[in-house]
Order: structure tokens, then sequence, then C-alpha cells
């Protein structure tokens, strides 16, 4: 996971209070009704896998003495499920319920890739324009003598090798203001020159933050609340505010089983990276816009094609299973590619992941340190996730098959290599004779008409494109595949 904190958080045992969660106490779990499809919210397996998750997170809860959880599931434009499970405040037994707020720390960078893309569709920036542009003071050493300037672009794919942080604060708790921000800045080095490796960084988007209060004029918590939060009815989010219904954050546990209580802490002039307070029910809200389509205009708070630059990943880890778009982060997740974010801020952890083909996204925040937030979410993509995305799946628009359709099987031949056509069980595939390819043939869909489509699992060749067969006489004479073609052998 990748959280606004540090990999090690230090500092929590130098507050005062702490309580004890070792004790025996009852676990409240608290849903919350939801407007969803009733062949989704009522659907057998998807009630059956809540009750598997809940029964895993009431384990978790009573076996590690974790404080409380707050979980919700999306199908689309709807929230088909949401509880709490555990306390939001453990002393006062306030029950964890949809609604509790939490700092939602490194979500914020979406919110702040957002921004960035609401003023390039306005045409006040550029992702490829260099930083320095906005921000004359934005002139550190760079890591070599032939760097080239830090692009907009590289602030929010983590490439601009950039230092992670701007100062000591994860250990401190004392943010930098703004002016402090620059004045650090003076003295630094970069710690690779850009797009030379995947390295995280907040800096970046604090920077990225103070380019759109630059452009705009107007604060950042002003920006995010009237282009996001209010067109997107996220009602009870905010940025670095002590509102009211936030939940309780607990320190790790620590060995005699105490949790320290956390204050608030106000993330000051690194905002844009982590300073986010939301709930399950407004990140619902949230999701589901990452699923509509169109141009920009109210609730679609950017257009279908600013979505897609954003969730398309720009960099990846060595393993080529994590990677990072334009301030979303992608996960393989059992051969799926999942999009979202993770947050972790002193005394809470979140995790948000959304799966665009199947328009499904679980929500997991957390209010202490060592939850294992992104285990958590897992858990929840495999039960109700899956079942969701099950239940909600379209029904194919299947066309009968012909039997005639035999005819079209046999050896086609072209410049450039042969192509076979072998009849499966009322199915049609294509093979490379000469190639090891049997294990993933390229199917040809049905369509109507004597036209099929070209399908397969990678994006080479003509994938997606109509094939359709060339007939003379009553005999197959050709199969063309896109705009090229092969002609049949005939048979000896």
């Amino acid at each position: 996971m990748f959280y606004s904190r540090p990999t090690v958080l230090r500092g929590a045992s130098a507050f005062a209070l702490a309580i004890t969660l070792l004790a025996p106490r009852v676990l409240v779990a608290q849903s919350v009704a939801v407007p969803a499809a009733p062949s989704i919210a009522t659907d057998p397996d998807v009630l059956g896998a809540e009750r598997l998750f809940s029964a895993w997170m009431e384990g978790q809860i009573a076996y590690r003495g974790l404080p409380g959880i707050a979980v919700g599931v999306v199908y689309d434009q709807q929230l088909v499920w949401a509880t709490g499970f555990g306390f939001a405040d453990v002393a006062n037994k306030v029950a964890m319920t949809p609604q509790t707020k939490f700092r939602m720390a490194s979500h914020s960078k979406m919110f702040a890739a957002i921004a960035i893309m609401q003023l390039r569709e306005e045409g006040k920036l550029r992702l490829d324009d260099p930083v320095q542009k906005y921000l004359p003071w934005f002139t550190a050493k760079p890591a070599g003598d032939d760097d080239g300037p830090i692009t907009i672009e590289q602030l929010l794919s983590h490439v601009s090798g950039l230092q992670r942080e701007a100062g000591d604060h994860w250990s401190t708790n004392e943010f930098p203001t703004e002016s402090e921000i620059k004045k650090l800045y003076a003295d630094r080095q970069a710690a690779f020159a850009p797009s030379v490796r995947w390295k995280y960084s907040n800096l970046a988007f604090a920077v990225a933050g103070l380019v759109v209060e630059q452009i705009t004029g107007q604060k950042w918590a002003d920006y995010v609340a009237t282009n996001m939060f209010t067109p997107l009815g996220m009602t009870e989010s905010s940025v670095d505010k002590t509102v009211p219904g936030l939940t309780v954050p607990y320190g790790r546990r620590m060995p005699d089983g105490t949790r320290a209580i956390i204050p608030f802490i106000d993330a000051r002039g690194m905002a844009a990276a982590t300073g986010v307070t939301s709930n399950v029910t407004d990140m619902a809200k949230f999701v589901s816009a990452q699923f509509r389509r169109g141009p920009r205009g109210g609730a679609q708070i950017v257009s279908s094609g600013s979505w897609r630059e954003m969730h398309r990943a720009r960099a990846v880890d060595e393993t080529w299973v994590s990677g990072t778009g334009l301030g979303f982060d992608i996960r393989r997740i059992n051969d799926r590619s999942w999009v979202g974010h993770g947050g972790g801020y002193l005394g809470n952890t979140t995790q948000t992941f959304f799966q665009l083909d199947d328009k499904v996204g679980v929500i997991v925040l957390t209010n202490t340190n060592d939850s294992n937030v992104g285990d958590i979410a897992r858990q929840l993509i495999v039960t109700v996730g899956a079942a969701v995305a099950k239940a909600g799946a379209p029904k194919p628009v299947v066309v009968a098959w012909d039997a005639s359709w035999s005819r079209f099987a046999g050896l086609y031949r072209g410049a450039w290599s042969d192509a076979q056509v072998v009849l499966l069980n009322q199915k049609l595939v294509l093979i490379t004779p000469n190639g090891a390819n049997v294990d993933t043939p390229v199917t040809l869909e049905p369509l109507g008409g004597g036209r099929f489509r070209y399908t397969a699992r990678t994006g080479g060749a003509e994938v997606g494109e109509v094939v359709r067969f060339v007939e003379e006489n009553g005999r197959v004479r050709r199969i063309i595949t896109g705009d090229g073609f092969f002609d049949r052998v005939p048979s000896k």
C-alpha cells in the first residue's frame, strides 16, 4: 500500500492518554440502509458473502484488538452494502457506522490529480508544463547535470525524483506551512532525475496543490469543496477541519495492549497530499463518479477522457503488479486491475479500490495504524466485491449458433503467416498453426449477419475488430480480419 505516512511511525507513545483494548467487549456492527437495486442487494450470493466477510471481520477485531472498521461496497451508481464493525470511540462505546468520518490521508492525491485535470480541461495548464512555470521558487538542485525540468505530469505519477517528504512531520506531527515548504525546497536536491524510476512523494503532491492555488487564486480546501465535494454531493467531506463525527484515532497496539489516542493533526501545506476527511457514504459517491461517462458538467467533475488518463498506469514498480496513473494507484488483484488509493494518517488507515470493467468498488476505513487495511480490502474484494460483480454483470446478448458456420473452419494463407479456423463445440476459434497458442486461441464471437468479432486476451493484432468471410459460388474463399485478409487453402 502507498500511504501518506512513512514506513515506520514514531512518536505515538509521546501522547499521555492511552486505553487498553484487551478486555472482552461487545462487538457492534452498524449497517445502513442503502438504495441498491434489489436484484443485487438481495442476491443470495451477495448476502452470503456479506455474512462471510462479517464473520471474518468480527474475528479480526476480537483476536487483534482492533478498535473499529467501516466498509462499503459500490456497484456502479449504488452503494450496495455499508456497515461498521467495532467502535469509533471505544471508551464511550460509540458504534462505528458508515457515517463515521476519517482522515483519508493519501486518498487526497486523487483529488489533487482531479484538480489538475480540471484546470487542463479549462486550458489553464498542460501536463507537460514545467512546474517552475507556475512556481518560480521551484528550483531545487537536480540529481544530475542534464535532468531537464520537472513537469506537472511527473508530480502526479510519482516519477519526479523528488524526496518523499518536506521535513520530519511524520515524526513530530508538525506539518509544514506553504512558506516553510518553499524555504525547505530551496535547500533540496532531487534524489533521482525525472522519469528515472517510480518514487512515491508526498512533497510532489503538496507542490501540485500549490500549483492549483497559484493558478486559481483559491485556497486548496476551498477549491476542492467547490469543484469536487459540492458537485458530487459529498456533504460530509472536508479538508483539515476538526468537524463533528470524526472517529477517535488510535495508535498502534503496544505490547501491553494499549493504544494511544491521537490528537487532531493539521496537514497545513501538505493538504493536497494528505488533508482530506471523509466517510464511507461520501466516498461511495466518489467511487461512483469513476464509472460515469460524458463531458464535464455537474456531477461529471471531469470528462471521460480525463478519467481514463488518470486511471491508466504511467509508472510501474519492478514487480509489474502495481503502478501509478495520475494520482491513482493500480493494483493487480486476482489477475484484475483495481484502481484507487490507500491512506495512512496517524490513527487512521484507509483504502479504496474499484474495478472499472465490473463497475465495483470497495471502501475500507479504520481508526488505527495496524489494521492491515489493504488485507481487509482484499478480503472484501474476494467476498462481497466478487458476489456483487457477478450479480451486477450485464447479461450478454448471445447470437444463436448456426450449424452452417462450420463451413468456415479450415486453413487460410496470408503473406506473413497462415491462420487456422477451428470448430469447437458451437464455437469458432482462430490459431496460428505453427505457433504455440492453442491454450490462448482467438475467439470469433458471432455478431450476426455472417460477421464475427476478433476477441483475444491481449491487445495485439485485430482485437475488437470485425471478422468476415468472403464466399463465391457457394465456397468460402477468404477471411478478412480487420483490414487484412487470408485466402482459403483448398482441401486436398
